[in-house]
């Protein structure tokens, strides 16, 4: 069911992230320390720095699945409908 209000109240598949997260994880760790071993600080720098990005992602995802159905629903939820205006 469209209501229109999609891009304010969009839902994201929190799992599917999860996973991707933590696959950027293992390869940024694995880019970094192989980057040291060869030598490469200013690589090793990059994916250390995009290590802490995803490291920072995956804690924002984690807690969204931690705070339920809000950040989460299901199929059976409704869309949310968006705060009506009102006006003074």
């Amino acid at each position: 069911m469209r209501t229109g209000s999609e891009p304010t109240t969009a839902r994201s598949a929190l799992r599917l992230r999860f996973w991707l997260s933590v696959w950027g994880v293992v390869w940024t760790v694995f880019g970094t320390v192989a980057f040291l071993l060869a030598d490469r600080p200013g690589w090793a720098a990059a994916c250390g720095a995009l290590w802490l990005v995803i490291t920072v992602d995956l804690s924002m995802i984690l807690k969204h699945i931690r705070q339920g159905p809000h950040y989460q629903p299901g199929p059976e939820v409704p869309p949310y409908r968006p705060p009506e205006r009102r006006r003074p």
